[in-house]
């Protein structure tokens, strides 16, 4: 089984063997538990249920306490589930998965939640156009302009581009290759960038599509 839950460190860069820059981010992944097994007979579908980042007790409930203790495991502050494909499980439930599951040169999708922009106009939302500055539009070089459908259907189509909240959703960045795995420190280098600030929680999958 092949998947990781990890925080996100930051970006650097690092140097290959020819000398060729490669920006990077950093990942620390895991170490995650195996806290629940789903079998397609039991839950319909297949499935690993990882927990990951010891906490304390306290912070959580009663519920989730006793669904760790059943494998006798720390209180963990976040699971994640993993579908599996094939639907074979090759792990036990309690099982310690650390960041040498994946190695240098895999491709994998990094799921996160992307950073928070507020509430956002259509500028930055939908990169439209600004609008004319002269002629007396001081005030409306960033305006969305007309929203109207004429006298048919005489209403707002649902699904118009307009202003509103931006970010704070659910992202994957596909296809990304593993370029440093460091087993003893729990960190993972995958090229490029991935979603969300520093300290975000991310889940590192086997790439779906591979390209490249």
């Amino acid at each position: 089984m092949k998947g990781i839950i990890g925080k996100k460190v930051g970006m650097t860069q690092i140097f290959d063997d020819s000398g060729s820059v490669i920006p990077v981010t950093v990942i620390e992944a895991g170490p995650c538990y195996v806290t629940q097994v789903r079998t397609a007979e039991r839950d319909g579908y297949t499935a690993i249920q990882l927990g990951y980042s010891e906490t304390k007790p306290q912070r959580l409930t009663q519920g989730q306490l006793g669904h760790l203790r059943r494998n006798n495991l720390p209180a963990l502050r976040y699971l994640r589930e993993f579908r599996l494909k094939n639907g074979e499980v090759d792990v036990e439930e309690g099982t310690q998965i650390n960041a040498d599951v994946f190695t240098v040169g895999d491709r994998v999708d990094v799921i996160g939640k992307s950073k928070g922009r507020g509430f956002a106009g259509t500028v930055k939302r939908h990169h439209f156009n600004r609008q004319p500055v002269t002629h007396g539009s001081s005030d409306r070089v960033r305006a969305p302009g007309s929203i109207g459908a004429g006298s048919t259907p005489g209403r707002v189509i649902k699904g118009l581009r307009m202003g509103g909240h931006m970010g704070d959703e659910r992202v994957t960045i596909e296809n990304l290759e593993v370029v440093v795995v460091d087993a003893e420190r729990n960190l993972i280098a995958v090229r490029g960038s991935i979603p969300g600030a520093k300290g975000g929680i991310v889940m590192i999958k086997p790439a779906r599509v591979r390209r490249g």
